[in-house]
């Protein structure tokens, strides 16, 4: 190879017209597991981690301290608000694109969140508010977003018929090469997708085809959600696992012990 054709591909590699978009990943695990440790974190969230695996995800994803990054329904309990809002209140956004007011059955959480983040100022003064459903509102300005993160929503949205609405509403504010995380609870390869849906689980091949559909591509693949003890077979579905325990006290043990839910996780780039 002549000198001109190897800087020619030096530069198409740079660029990544022959690779593809890559996300800088200078935070390691390590980063986020030192936030963890923050007295500000509530209890019923800390007891989570060993199954949210909160630091490993926050670094596949690609999280930078200077990322502007919006979380899809934090909800008041603010799992991973905890954890990136004091984080990113100095050097870049964390944007809570939360309950839009359509759903009377949410409007007492949002308001709790919205109290929270008014109460806990010195941590959360910095979050913006946004609404959320489907593609109804712009959870961010068009093209700002460094990244955009949902965990265990996509089911509710297959159910609602409101996925393609919602990729589009990412899509909108993301930034080209821009990434989108996603975990949720990973469905069984010997049933189809209509077959499942009602006990939240999503098939991982359903889930990535869905989501390319919108204009993403697929750049990497983590196992660190996988839980093997899920059978997958609950009555109620991933609810009777832990947080949920729908069936209350019946086989409370047996569903303990398997832990929260099969689930993958993945990152995908905006195109």
């Amino acid at each position: 190879m002549n000198n001109f054709l190897k800087y020619a591909l030096c530069i198409l590699v740079g660029w990544g017209w022959l690779a593809g978009p890559v996300i800088a990943q200078t935070q390691t695990p390590e980063t986020f597991r030192a936030l963890l440790a923050g007295a500000h974190r509530s209890p019923a969230n800390v007891v989570r981690d060993p199954y949210r695996h909160p630091a490993e995800t926050m670094a596949f994803f690609g999280i930078q301290a200077n990322s502007t990054v919006v979380e899809i329904l934090p909800g008041s309990g603010g799992y991973y608000m905890e954890i990136l809002a004091p984080w990113l209140k100095d050097k870049g956004l964390y944007i809570a694109a939360n309950r839009d007011g359509s759903l009377p059955q949410y409007i007492p959480d949002h308001q709790k969140l919205l109290k929270r983040l008014s109460d806990e100022a010195a941590l959360y003064g910095q979050v913006q508010v946004t609404s959320f459903r489907a593609d109804r509102h712009a959870i961010a300005p068009a093209g700002t977003a460094d990244a955009v993160i949902s965990f265990r929503n996509l089911h509710n949205w297959l159910l609602d018929g409101e996925l393609d609405a919602s990729l589009s509403a990412f899509h909108k504010a993301l930034k080209t090469g821009g990434i989108l995380g996603i975990v949720d609870h990973r469905g069984r390869t010997d049933q189809t997708q209509p077959q499942q849906i009602a006990s939240g689980y999503v098939r991982e091949d359903v889930a990535i085809a869905l989501i390319e559909k919108a204009g993403f591509q697929l750049q990497a693949r983590s196992e660190v959600n996988a839980n093997p003890l899920d059978t997958k077979d609950h009555p109620e579905g991933v609810w009777t696992l832990p947080p949920t325990y729908r069936l209350k006290e019946k086989d409370r043990a047996k569903y303990a012990a398997m832990g929260e839910s099969d689930r993958f996780t993945l990152r995908f780039v905006k195109r």
